[in-house]
């Protein structure tokens, strides 16, 4: 059988180069990338992959858009990521990132090609620059979302993103204004296999920054910053002390657990009581509800008040001298023995 006409028409469809659109509808699907310390950032990385997703269903290519000099040689990568074209806007101007000079740069590449989708990380970056560009090309942006997807009947880009802390869920679209902007927030979508095989192109592209001029002084990256405390609620890590404890110098060690853990301290209202806490860190019926990966218990009974605010916790670690305590059965993983005594082993375990 003569299989001729196939092998033409993958040659016509398959091995064509990807068109560049430019001056014509809206279609393709961009990622603006991010670098840290001369690598792809691990969000921009994410969203690569989400955006090959969508590409593949509506079918459309994958443009990569790198701004700076610094960041041209990762092109190939981002390509082995996901994309399909590169475009490398090597001018040392944008080397670092200023507002002003991003927006337009960007704006100006949008503009140009009219890319159908336009996605960013939801980093400190990221969230800056998207409503800046948003504005700019008068489009509409759903930010941080956590959720992305297509409506195939409209071709319409969903964007799903938290509201009231978590509590619930919504999900917008731009049925109108082009491209569709959405930051999507970090942690929340896969990141891509590499394919080092996968072929694509890479395009120097020349940007008109005259009129730009950044206003921001970069002084020193590698400040100090206090950083606010974490809310209790939204702790991924909870240490949590009772009367257990003893005394003031007993509740300190459970104190320098959630710090080498990298986690808050919270208490019972006994702790309340004995003023080692405040009312915001007191946690159960009547004080919070929490949620985190690790909870670890140190000295409390864990009466059923206790339990209704840890029983969303992934993994409760309890210590306490009565293995017949409330929290000794809920607990993922019990520690029979006086919390003051065993704290500081951990404590010792933990640095050295």
């Amino acid at each position: 059988m003569d299989f001729g006409y196939l092998d033409s028409w993958i040659e016509e469809q398959v091995g064509r180069e990807v068109v560049e659109q430019v001056g014509t509808g809206y279609r393709n699907i961009w990622v603006v990338a991010e670098t840290i310390d001369g690598t792809l950032a691990p969000a921009t990385l994410q969203t690569m992959g989400q955006a090959r997703d969508m590409a593949d269903q509506i079918g459309v290519y994958v443009f990569g858009v790198l701004p700076g000099e610094q960041a041209a040689p990762l092109a190939q990568e981002m390509i082995a990521y996901g994309a399909d074209k590169v475009l490398v806007a090597g001018t040392p101007t944008l080397n670092e990132y200023q507002p002003e000079t991003y927006t337009k740069a960007l704006a100006d590449l949008v503009n140009q090609y009219r890319p159908e989708i336009l996605l960013l990380a939801a980093t400190a970056l990221g969230n800056d620059l998207a409503p800046r560009l948003a504005q700019r090309l008068n489009t509409g942006l759903i930010s941080h979302c956590v959720k992305v997807e297509i409506d195939m009947s409209e071709r319409l880009l969903l964007g799903t993103f938290r509201i009231l802390g978590g509590e619930m869920y919504n999900t917008l679209a731009c049925p109108e204004a082009r491209p569709q902007m959405a930051t999507l927030q970090p942690g929340y979508f896969r990141t891509p296999n590499q394919d080092v095989y996968r072929s694509g192109e890479v395009q120097e592209v020349e940007v008109d920054l005259s009129g730009a001029v950044g206003r921001l002084t970069w002084a020193n990256l590698d400040a100090a910053v206090d950083k606010p405390a974490v809310p209790l609620r939204k702790a991924k890590i909870v240490v949590s002390a009772g009367r257990g404890l003893g005394d003031a110098e007993g509740f300190a060690l459970a104190e320098q657990l959630a710090a080498a853990l990298g986690g808050v301290i919270a208490g019972t209202r006994g702790a309340l009581d004995e003023g080692w806490i405040a009312e915001d860190q007191v946690v159960g019926i009547g004080g919070e509800s929490v949620a985190p990966d690790l909870y670890v218990a140190c000295g409390l009974s864990g009466d059923i008040h206790h339990y209704f605010g840890i029983r969303n916790s992934k993994l409760v670690v309890a210590i306490n001298a009565d293995e017949k305590a409330p929290i000794m059965k809920v607990a993922n993983y019990a520690v029979v023995g006086d919390a003051r005594q065993i704290l500081p082993a951990i404590l010792q375990a933990l640095t050295r």
